[in-house]
């Protein structure tokens, strides 16, 4: 297998090796089953081609930043109906801003390793 032209920058995962490394592909497929429900990581088109798993995770992971956001904007309105203390509310607010950064991180993260098993296969 060639090696691949991708740069690795501050988004490409740790647990993923460089590519063109060995067994690469492997260890990009076992991140990104992490990211999805574990029934899509058992798909046979999934374990036999991991840039449909890619895909299939960088949706689910849009998806993920969707709902942190909706959570987020909404907690102020929402939470005090639920009897929360201010406290509690501040809390999860800065929860759900630190939720949504670190889900932008994994997008970027999972961005990078579709690209360089898109290029691997081309």
């Amino acid at each position: 297998m060639p090696l691949t032209s991708t740069r690795l920058g501050p988004d490409w995962p740790h647990q993923v090796k460089t590519p063109g490394s060995y067994d690469w592909e492997r260890s990009a497929a076992k991140w990104l089953r992490e990211l999805v429900p574990a029934r899509y990581a058992s798909y046979p088109a999934f374990v036999r081609r991991p840039v449909l798993l890619a895909r299939h995770a960088q949706i689910q992971v849009e998806h993920e930043i969707r709902v942190a956001r909706t959570a987020l904007q909404t907690a102020r309105a929402d939470l005090p109906r639920l009897g929360l203390h201010e406290g509690v509310i501040e809390h999860t607010i800065k929860l759900y801003a630190a939720e949504v950064a670190h889900l932008q991180h994994i997008a970027r993260s999972v961005r990078a390793v579709t690209q360089a098993l898109a290029d691997a296969h081309r």
